[in-house]
């Protein structure tokens, strides 16, 4: 770590009371947190949302494949109740 970076974290952790590894770890935790959060958010642009409500309240017809799909589920989940 550069100088200036270490008088920094020196600086926070005193305000905080902490030693430089608590504070360390705490904002790592932190920096942790925030990035798993960020990736389980989905954002999409304005066009891009307003398609998938269409799509949701307007679905398209399934396909051929989709619909064995949906035979062989219902035929899996009848035979395991």
């Amino acid at each position: 770590m550069r100088p200036d970076g270490l008088r920094v974290v020196r600086r926070a952790a005193e305000l905080q009371g902490r030693s430089i590894g608590d504070f360390v770890v705490a904002a790592a935790q932190e920096a942790a947190q925030r990035a798993i959060e960020e990736a389980q958010v989905v954002r999409l642009s304005i066009e891009d949302q307003r398609r998938v409500v269409g799509l949701l309240l307007n679905p398209p017809a399934l396909t051929p494949a989709l619909k064995r799909a949906k035979k062989a589920h219902s035929r899996l989940i009848a035979s395991t109740r």
